[in-house]
């Protein structure tokens, strides 16, 4: 997605500063034309020769050089993205307050693309007030600020404000910027992992899902173009989801909820969730005691979200729902295919090995409303959810 894509570089006086030689290297690698400006003081983490030779481009640091300038309007001008990492705390204030000492300042004030911040400091600089307050006037000046990361600091303690990591960097310029696909311009709305229902304030009822397959498709959807909201129940790991809005949910009632506020708006749904189908008639104020021998609960059903989100669907709208079964496993799911009033149901199969919760791995049958149906051997998560995508991109959208 980067390949001839005009990446403008700006790197400030941080420690952080090494990782923009690799940063470098990736962005090459993908296909990007890279100019870099440094300030003088990022001289002395890194240095123009290093970067000069993975660019390929001469290295920008003076305004004025050797009786030449540097046209930082052209600059600002020529980039497809200027891309500020690391984003120093000295160089944020700055740019909060319209200051022009050096060459990265003046290309920023007078650049027409997007700007892109990843920020780096040490973890009481980067939760003081005045950085929050700086931080808040960038975004509202429309620049996009990548989140920082939490781990080693330089100053040797453990907390936030580390760079993120080049990867991360690329994958967000990826999908924020230059992302284009089969599903541009589409909304959808996914749900992913359990939800617990409440007993007491201690106990719930749940089950052992990880999401695992509907952050995959989430990430895949957002792949192929997609402006995607993820719904995610309680444990669900979103922290490598870049780019996708999260809504975190713990209970059946909340999911629901969340969902309505996006389903009208949505252009496809996937409903991955493994949503209880019950919870408790009444929940217990204080902990429930161990008295007796036995416990009896009393539960009533949950909202059917798949259903609802079908009795609501308007045309146009595609709704995908999945099916986990034990026993009579497709004939089940196509029953639930035609009372759901779903475009797609996705069987998966307890009995089959490797597949449903807590597996990196699924094996899947899909079926459609005409009688369609694809069935695709055991694979890695991230492979079912492409094929799911792709499924849904050939049978909606081709």
């Amino acid at each position: 997605m980067l390949k001839g894509k005009k990446i403008l570089l700006g790197i400030t006086g941080s420690i952080a500063a090494y990782k923009s030689i690799f940063l470098t290297r990736l962005l090459v690698k993908n296909g990007a034309e890279v100019k870099i400006i440094v300030t003088p003081s990022a001289k002395d983490f890194v240095t123009p020769l290093t970067l000069s030779t993975l660019s390929g481009n001469k290295v920008l640091v003076e305004l004025f050089h050797e009786e030449s300038w540097s046209n930082h309007v052209m600059l600002g001008r020529w980039a497809d993205l200027m891309l500020i990492a690391p984003l120093s705390c000295n160089t944020m204030a700055k740019m909060a307050n319209g200051l022009c000492d050096n060459l990265l300042m003046a290309v920023y004030l007078s650049a027409t693309c997007p700007v892109l911040l990843a920020p780096a400091m040490d973890e009481d600089m980067w939760k003081h007030p005045s950085t929050k307050n700086n931080l808040e006037k960038l975004k509202a000046f429309g620049n996009h600020i990548l989140p920082v990361n939490e781990g080693f600091l330089a100053s040797g303690l453990n907390g936030e404000g580390r760079m993120a990591e080049p990867e991360q960097i690329i994958e967000y310029m990826e999908q924020r910027f230059f992302l284009t696909g089969p599903l541009k311009g589409k909304k959808a709305l996914v749900t992913a992992g359990p939800t617990y229902e409440a007993l007491d304030p201690v106990r719930f009822i749940g089950n052992h899902s990880t999401g695992k397959m509907g952050t995959a498709i989430a990430r895949e959807l957002k792949s192929r173009g997609a402006e995607v909201v993820l719904v995610a129940g309680p444990n669900v790991n979103t922290s490598d989801l870049t780019g996708i809005e999260i809504m975190q949910v713990t209970s059946a009632a909340q999911m629901y909820q969340a969902c309505l506020e996006n389903f009208e708006a949505s252009d496809l749904t996937i409903m991955a969730a493994a949503v209880a189908d019950y919870e408790a008639r009444e929940v217990a104020g204080e902990k429930i005691k161990k008295k007796e021998e036995y416990l009896t609960l009393e539960l009533k059903k949950t909202t059917d979200i798949l259903k609802a989100l079908g009795e609501k669907k308007s045309k146009g709208q595609i709704l995908v729902g999945f099916a986990l079964e034990t026993e009579n496993e497709k004939q089940h799911a196509k029953d639930k295919l035609v009372r759901k009033n779903a475009d797609l149901i996705i069987l998966n199969s307890l009995r089959d090995e490797g597949a449903g919760f807590g597996h990196d791995t699924n094996k899947i049958t899909i079926f459609g409303k005409e009688g369609d149906e694809w069935d695709f051997d055991l694979r890695p998560k991230a492979q079912v959810a492409k094929d799911i995508v792709d499924t849904i991109i050939s049978k909606f959208y081709a």
